[in-house]
């Protein structure tokens, strides 16, 4: 498949020699870009097996896998001990992001509703059960019956059984239905949108956490940095060669080192938080992520921005709720127009009827027989006060208005794959500008203290070079970070996460082999 095509690739491009990247793994610890490109790879193709996402490739297979499945009550725990992927991580948000919870059971609440509108074209039986007793008063000729009327009691029970059944409506009840089933569809699209979202959010986390601790790692061998130049200026100071002044500025170089180091800690427990939040769990910085070898970084593009956008337009989840969106709004105009016809139904009953009547003028026979009714009739609404004009005109402004936003939604999907596609391309540059920024900053340093040591540099010189070469850690670690996040955001906006199609970026070292 094509996470083990990506996987071979990975293991080639591993054993390519001199690469720019290794200037930067030769400075600052890379444990923590460990196999991101192969868990990119996972993420792209689909292999991230989160809640229905074996069959939701399809807003109908999704809305169906949703239908019969119901989400785990129990919220999931983190094992503080076990270091987590990217494709483990977001499958546990898929089950516990409340996000994802409340798509899912939209998408049975929209199944059901489907089904209660199917059920309109049975008919409907009750089944009643009636026990009483009556007494009455019937006027009674005085020749016959001297006090002119007499008493009669008469106790019954009713077992019966009715039937209603709308015979004909002129398409109200097919209108409805099919209306039902859009909507169906599009909780079905969002179910997949929300999950894709979920994902994205994920990953997001999951490599910020990344860039943060990566961040942490600059900020030690930063410090570490600044502890040698301090060592340098005092020895000076000590041969005479340098000044108190040159001393406490290194010192407070050092004193920033740490001050820098205290708050890319900070800011590593606050990603990990972040990221145990996305995935659905009580927050907690109690999370480890998992630790591979390191991966190369995505280079390239496969596709064509026209591609892309192609892409977008086809897989994109959002778009397909909203085009399931406009046909259900035309079926509420169907449905709206249909109540200017009449409707036929048939109603009916059959009962067991047994009574025993007493009278105060003498003993009256006890009945039990079968008694029956049925009734076909036609309701045809002549006059509503303009209820049905208000409700036609009401949906098919509805239906303008989802057009409307269909409009809105494309144009700002095709934006948002622009806006990836510039935003891929421009961090490839930058994370090359980045390498070759630390490989500069690198030299410039260490040729700055070396030339300080023999007296012909200033100190100044060497702080100024340390700083650059903290800002240049700093930067490729952006970059890179930036490099990620920016083809997972292409895989995003064209709809591509947790699917199988071919993702939209690759390595310098597959498009070799290619």
């Amino acid at each position: 498949m094509m996470a083990n095509a990506i996987l071979s690739v990975l293991r080639g491009a591993r054993d390519r020699e001199s690469r720019p990247e290794r200037v930067f793994d030769s400075l600052v610890p890379g444990r923590m870009w460990k196999g991101l490109g192969v868990i990119l790879g996972l993420l792209f193709t689909g292999s991230c097996r989160g809640q229905c996402s074996s069959v939701a490739s399809t807003p109908q297979a999704a809305a169906d896998c949703a239908a019969r499945a119901t989400p785990e009550t129990r919220i999931a725990s983190l094992d503080a001990s076990h270091s987590y992927s990217l494709a483990e991580l977001i499958d546990i948000g898929e089950h516990n992001n409340p996000t994802a919870r409340i798509a899912w059971e939209r998408a049975k609440q929209r199944a059901e509703s489907l089904g209660i509108a199917k059920s309109e074209y049975f008919p409907v039986l009750a089944g009643i059960a009636a026990f009483g007793d009556s007494r009455s008063i019937n006027p009674f000729p005085a020749a016959l019956v001297s006090k002119g009327y007499t008493m009669v009691e008469a106790p019954f029970v009713q077992p019966e059984v009715t039937v209603d059944y709308l015979l004909f409506d002129f398409g109200k009840r097919e209108a409805k239905v099919d209306a039902a089933t859009a909507q169906k569809l599009a909780a079905g699209a969002s179910f997949i949108q929300t999950n894709q979202d979920v994902a994205f959010q994920v990953a997001t986390d999951y490599y910020n956490l990344v860039t943060a601790q990566e961040q942490l790692e600059a900020a030690r061998e930063t410090l570490k940095t600044a502890q040698t130049t301090q060592d340098a200026a005092e020895v000076q100071l000590a041969n005479g060669r340098s000044t108190m002044p040159d001393v406490l500025n290194a010192r407070a170089e050092t004193a920033q080192g740490v001050f820098d180091l205290e708050s890319a800690e900070g800011d590593e427990m606050v990603a990990r938080v972040l990221l145990s939040e996305a995935i659905g769990v009580e927050p907690t910085p109690h999370i480890l992520i998992d630790a591979q070898e390191s991966a190369p970084l995505p280079q390239n593009l496969t596709l064509t921005i026209e591609e892309l956008i192609d892409r977008a337009i086809a897989l994109r989840p959002d778009l397909a709720a909203q085009a399931a969106a406009i046909r259900a709004a035309g079926d509420e105009v169907r449905s709206a127009r249909a109540d200017y016809r009449p409707r036929i139904a048939l109603s009916g009953s059959v009962a067991q009827t047994s009574l025993w009547p007493t009278s105060d003028s003498g003993r009256l026979g006890n009945a039990s027989m079968p008694t029956w009714s049925a009734t076909v009739g036609v309701q045809w609404r002549i006059f509503d006060g303009g209820a049905r004009k208000h409700a036609l005109r009401e949906a098919e402004s509805k239906r303008r208005e989802e057009q409307d936003k269909m409009t809105d939604l494309r144009d700002r999907s095709i934006r948002e794959v622009w806006s990836a596609y510039i935003g891929f391309r421009t961090a490839v540059q930058k994370e090359r500008a980045a390498v070759a920024l630390l490989t500069s900053a690198t030299t410039s340093y260490d040729a700055s203290l070396e030339a300080y040591k023999y007296g012909v540099r200033t100190l100044v010189d060497v702080v100024t070079a340390q700083r650059q070469l903290a800002q240049a850690r700093l930067s490729i670690v952006a970059a890179r970070s930036g490099l990620f996040l920016g083809a997972v955001d292409l895989e995003f906006v064209t709809g591509n996460l947790l699917r199988n199609h071919p993702p939209a970026t690759a390595t310098a070292a597959h498009e070799e082999e290619k």
